[in-house]
């Protein structure tokens, strides 16, 4: 799973080099280990005789926000396939069982984020039905130095 992780951040490097470093991942041994024990993130993973893909997600409840509706969701923290299995559909399966859980547990819609200029990524989930429920927008400070 270090390794996909590590896929990930090559890609989120390769768009965003100004806020991703090179050559590392989102968890460390460690605090995979720690995070495969915490029941509202489980881990789904799609093992054929080795891990070619994973789907992490977490569960988020809203209980009487002032402005929201009372809701479960689940967000996809981070989902990967193995660049070596590309085009064997696991992306899509994990995908399935991903809403599948989703479903299961009540919740009224799945989130994730993608990074603009991911246009894989972003084909990929709209086929799947996903659409988008809102932007986040920056504007890169240039920063002056003394």
């Amino acid at each position: 799973m270090l390794e996909l992780l590590r896929q990930v951040n090559e890609v989120h490097h390769d768009l965003r080099p100004d806020l991703f470093k090179p050559c590392t991942t989102k968890y460390n041994a460690l605090q995979l280990r720690e995070l495969l024990r915490q029941p509202n993130k489980p881990v789904f993973v799609y093992d054929d005789k080795e891990v070619l893909g994973y789907a992490f997600v977490q569960i988020e409840d809203v209980h009487d926000d002032l402005l929201l509706h009372d809701m479960r969701t689940l967000y996809i923290d981070d989902i990967c396939v193995d660049r070596q299995a590309h085009g064997r559909h696991i992306g899509t399966h994990l995908f399935e069982h991903v809403r599948t859980y989703a479903q299961s547990i009540g919740c009224r819609a799945i989130t994730l984020n993608v990074w603009e200029g991911n246009a894989p990524a972003m084909a990929f989930y709209r086929r799947l039905g996903m659409s988008i429920r809102k932007t986040c927008m920056e504007m890169k400070i240039e920063q002056i130095r003394i």
